[in-house]
């Protein structure tokens, strides 16, 4: 008989691991076994199976010790963004291909730290830039509900192996939406929060103004248990918000004022914004996000219009300032320190050229251009300074929001998963999906999302709410309210 323990969540494991009903080891050899089995879903770029168990083991010690954690001993990876020292770190590309970190990720240590089991490190496209995961320098990630669609990107490698029961959780960046998109497409659950509150140090950078870790999981309540042990300031990382550390797991069964146990959402005011609403919305998409709406109603909360006036600009205002902060951070790699170098040059410009024309894809070579351009002489004001001026605008639209509304919801993107290859000829129509996402993103809003029902092809649809500055607590309490009350969460892919 197969164990059922690839269908549980962090939460439901930690109760397991605190009972003693399983050890870790018996946990991650199994999902070790599972990984071997679904390859084809190219979710994992790196599988430490030793090292895992090893690390299993002294999970296992502790606990025998007498020691007790929500995430000791859980399996679980980490996006291939986040610097590892036992384990190469390539951001998806070939310019790092076989490189290794002489440190971890501030992110990648709290997780070991709360004694979080490392199965390895999961695809992602080139230097998380992309929206469907097809950008990889290796390998496209493959959708696990359709395996000849996309599961969005750049964290599409884990939300496939989340979605696809390969582990519980993972980690994953969001610059423009990359953890809520494919949360969304591949139908599990994923925050980012307020920008400054998980540490960005060991985090390979694309936009720096932009880039935020955040956890990929089964549910709020296991997003709420990473994000606790990954949260927290981090004096090496100058945008590092200083703030106590906040157990957000607490925070999930915290009562509102005047809320019953039939309507535990009540006096929760979610706005709606009518531009996150256009007549362009995939009408699969509209029909599953406002029957989730009717079900948060349901449970207390109220609805209210509201206006994002200025989201259909999030698009150029995101694409002149994240190819520009790319076009800097990426300017590092130039064959001489590390990463890849051209075998053969004639001199040092030489190679420069070579170095990066064979190291960088073509999504990466095409963000340096755009944002080499706009930061150049004569058009800096024209068109990078105008960027900001409009972000600030963007950001000044929330908050007269949050004004009148506690929460803001919506779809995550206007059409569910598409084709593999769809998109790959016109890489407009790829930045257009993100368009839902790309405004909180430039504000430096915390938004998750969560699924919320099934489109077209089966394909999973993921709700959008997105809260004020260091609010993931009242995102995260309505989440699991809403999760509590449905299943959409718990429905796995098929062969899955």
């Amino acid at each position: 008989m197969i164990p059922p323990w690839h269908k549980l969540g962090v939460a439901e494991l930690g109760r397991l691991l605190d009972a003693g009903e399983v050890s870790s080891v018996e946990i991650t050899t199994h999902l070790l076994a599972r990984l071997a089995n679904h390859q084809h879903l190219g979710a994992f770029l790196c599988i430490d199976a030793d090292g895992a168990v090893a690390q299993a083991r002294a999970a296992d010690a502790r606990r025998g010790a007498g020691e007790r954690g929500a995430l000791l001993g859980v399996p679980l990876a980490h996006k291939d963004i986040f610097v590892t020292e036992t384990l190469p770190t390539t951001a998806g590309s070939k310019m790092l291909a076989g490189y290794r970190s002489p440190f971890d990720a501030t992110v990648v240590a709290r997780l070991a730290a709360a004694g979080a089991v490392t199965l390895g490190k999961l695809n992602c496209d080139e230097f998380a830039m992309g929206s469907s995961n097809e950008n990889s320098a290796f390998a496209p990630v493959r959708n696990p509900w359709d395996t000849t669609r996309v599961p969005g990107g750049s964290s599409g490698g884990s939300a496939a192996a989340v979605a696809a029961r390969l582990l519980p959780a993972a980690t994953g960046t969001d610059t423009g939406g990359s953890i809520r998109q494919p949360a969304s497409f591949s139908g599990v659950t994923g925050i980012k929060p307020t920008y400054g509150v998980c540490s960005r140090y060991g985090m390979i950078a694309f936009a720096s103004s932009l880039d935020q870790a955040g956890p990929l999981a089964r549910s709020a309540e296991d997003c709420a248990l990473l994000l606790s042990a990954m949260s927290g300031f981090d004096a090496r990382d100058a945008t590092s918000v200083q703030r106590p550390p906040q157990d957000f797991g607490a925070a999930l069964s915290a009562p509102r004022d005047g809320a019953t146990a039939a309507q535990p959402l009540e006096g929760l005011r979610i706005g709606l914004p009518k531009e996150f609403f256009p007549a362009a919305l995939a009408a699969d998409v509209d029909g599953a996000v406002r029957a989730a709406l009717r079900q948060l109603e349901q449970l207390g909360a109220t609805l209210l219009d509201v206006s994002l006036p200025r989201t259909e600009l999030s698009i150029p205002v995101y694409y002149i300032i994240a190819p520009a902060e790319a076009s800097s951070n990426l300017s590092r790699y130039d064959g001489v320190r590390y990463g890849h170098r051209a075998a053969k040059y004639g001199d040092l410009m030489d190679m420069y050229r070579k170095t990066r024309a064979e190291g960088f894809g073509a999504e990466v070579k095409r963000r340096i251009m755009i944002g080499t351009y706009v930061l150049s002489h004569g058009y800096y004001d024209a068109y990078y300074l105008q960027a900001q001026k409009l972000r600030r605008m963007i950001a000044d639209d929330f908050q007269a929001c949050f004004r009148q509304c506690d929460v803001i919801a919506g779809p995550v993107a206007p059409s569910v998963a598409w084709k593999l290859g769809e998109k790959s000829d016109d890489p407009v129509a790829a930045y257009l999906a993100d368009i839902f996402t790309l405004p909180a993103s430039l504000a430096g809003l915390p938004g998750m999302s969560l699924p919320a029902g099934f489109g077209e092809g089966g394909m999973p649809v993921g709700l959008q709410l997105i809260g004020n500055y260091f609010q993931e607590g009242t995102l995260l309490r309505a989440a699991h309210t809403f999760q509590l009350a449905t299943d959409w969460h718990r429905r796995m892919p098929p062969g899955c």
